[in-house]
């Protein structure tokens, strides 16, 4: 707990002055090199890394909390890339934090490496270090915590128990559908030595939908695992597969595994097989109907999983869209926030994200099927979890309301967020309609992740749904984005210890 109780000291004593998008505050950050839009992204010339970065990982494993973030700077100073950083801070939190128990809590130092690294690719260039520097200290805080827990770090793989190229892949098939962790280790291990990226991923996008286990994290790691192996380079991919792997085959099963049992979390799975069996061939050139929405909205809102997946191949059969049906999935899971701000509802919009994101990635026509309709079944999964305290609203109820002062629309939006959500969700709504420049709304909300954040969640959410805005269609993004308010950080919140750390570094 110690490295938590740092944290809430910080947030209690740190006082960053500026306006209210805390613009001031960061210029600061102008002492580090500037990160361009080429830095970046992943290109060519930048995909294959140095092979030394095994001493910036160990920097960062060995170096204590305290101190992390000047060593990194110096580092930086002396000519340590953006991308460098990245991928020894991702290989360092892979190595020293396992994914059990359960995808989440303490692992979430992985799972927000590259939502912080989406942050940094949507803001400008001087800004870019600082989600990153975020995502070091938490990654020290998580990396204390399973010191203090299990002593656990990554082991070497057992080189006599990898598995070939020629039978490696269904080897690891194999060893993922009898949930048999040994073996799964040596397949994936050969696995990233001899088979193509594509080929392995399209396997994992499966696995990471198979099972509701840890409130869709499978899914999220899926798919943050392959878009940082895309940046920081397939070269680092053994260590990063390895430990998926081993966050696949977690289930809280007792004497037995979910080959030989019939959990309701494996479920859905099992029945969205034979039911994707009946969606024909053309099913992705549907029309796209506002109508086909709504109708699988009362279906995601009052309906089982099975009612919603049934309902999806019922309106496919008919000829609508897919697109009718995520769209219906996004704003499902946006109204379940809306109805509880937890923890747990910003999962629904995470894995929606996450599922989404692997339907757009996979070039399998059955893998896509699949995953529309575990989306679908994971809404009414998600819905169980709300407790009987959950508000009775609906996305209708989000109606425009009038902006006190349309020169400020983004101040007023953001002062609201802290103190009363449901107008500042109306009052994005009114935003946007008045013709509101959506780029304008969503930098100023990640520039009060930057100030305001204090844990992985915040830049997780605030990368899914900016990010998702543009997976909706255009008749139901406006509504979408007003949800995203339940879980978005405002300007009258604390600030966090960060800003003040970094400056604090920087001044050596």
């Amino acid at each position: 707990m110690a490295g938590r109780t740092t944290r809430r000291r910080f947030l209690r004593s740190a006082a960053l002055g500026g306006t209210a998008l805390g613009l001031g505050s960061l210029a600061f950050l102008k002492k580090l090199p500037p990160v361009s839009a080429q830095d970046a992204r992943v290109g060519p010339p930048l995909v294959k890394l140095d092979a030394g970065i095994e001493p910036l990982v160990r920097l960062i494993e060995d170096t204590p909390q305290a101190d992390l973030l000047e060593h990194v700077a110096q580092r930086i100073r002396r000519g340590t890339s953006y991308q460098q950083v990245v991928a020894a801070l991702f290989l360092a939190a892979v190595r020293n934090v396992q994914p059990r128990p359960g995808v989440g809590f303490k692992f979430h130092a992985v799972m927000v490496v590259n939502a912080a690294h989406l942050t940094s690719l949507s803001v400008p260039e001087g800004d870019r270090w600082l989600p990153i520097f975020w995502a070091l200290d938490e990654f020290k805080t998580s990396q204390a915590e399973e010191q203090r827990a299990s002593g656990w770090r990554m082991a070497s793989v057992d080189e006599h128990a990898v598995i070939p190229a020629p039978v490696a892949k269904q080897a690891f098939i194999d060893a993922m559908e009898s949930w048999d962790e040994k073996k799964a280790d040596g397949a994936v291990a050969g696995l990233a030595r001899s088979a193509r990226p594509a080929e392995i991923y399209e396997l994992l996008y499966r696995l990471g939908a198979r099972d509701f286990r840890d409130i869709g994290h499978k899914a999220i790691f899926v798919a943050m695992s392959w878009r940082t192996l895309q940046f920081i380079g397939w070269q680092h991919a053994e260590p990063v597969l390895r430990s998926l792997a081993f966050a696949l085959l977690h289930h809280d099963l007792k004497n037995t595994t979910p080959a030989h049992s019939d959990d309701e979390a494996d479920r859905p799975w099992r029945r969205n097989q034979a039911l994707a069996a009946r969606i024909g061939s053309k099913w992705m050139g549907g029309a796209l109907d506002e109508g086909a929405t709504r109708g699988m909205l009362d279906v995601l809102r009052h309906g089982s999983s099975n009612d919603a997946c049934d309902k999806a191949v019922e309106l496919i059969g008919r000829g609508m869209s897919p697109q009718s049906i995520w769209d219906a999935v996004f704003v499902g899971s946006g109204e379940l926030l809306m109805r509880e701000p937890s923890i747990v509802m910003v999962h629904a919009v995470d894995a929606a994200n996450a599922l989404r994101y692997a339907f757009q990635a996979t070039s399998d026509e059955g893998t896509k099927k699949l995953l529309l309709l575990q989306g679908c079944a994971f809404v009414p999964m998600f819905r169980a979890r709300m407790t009987p305290k959950a508000a009775a609203v609906s996305i209708d109820d989000v109606k425009p309301l009038t902006i006190q002062r349309p020169s400020g629309a983004i101040d007023e939006i953001l002062g609201e967020v802290s103190t009363d959500r449901m107008n500042a969700a109306r009052k994005v709504r009114q935003y946007l309609t008045d013709g509101g420049r959506v780029q304008d709304l969503m930098n100023a909300a990640r520039r009060l992740i930057f100030l305001k954040g204090d844990n992985a969640h915040d830049y997780k959410f605030s990368a899914a749904v900016l990010e998702d805005y543009f997976n909706v269609s255009p008749a139901w993004r406006d509504q979408f984005l007003a949800t995203s308010v339940f879980n978005l950080r405002g300007s009258g919140d604390r600030d966090n210890a960060l800003v003040a750390r970094t400056r604090a570094a920087l001044r050596g």
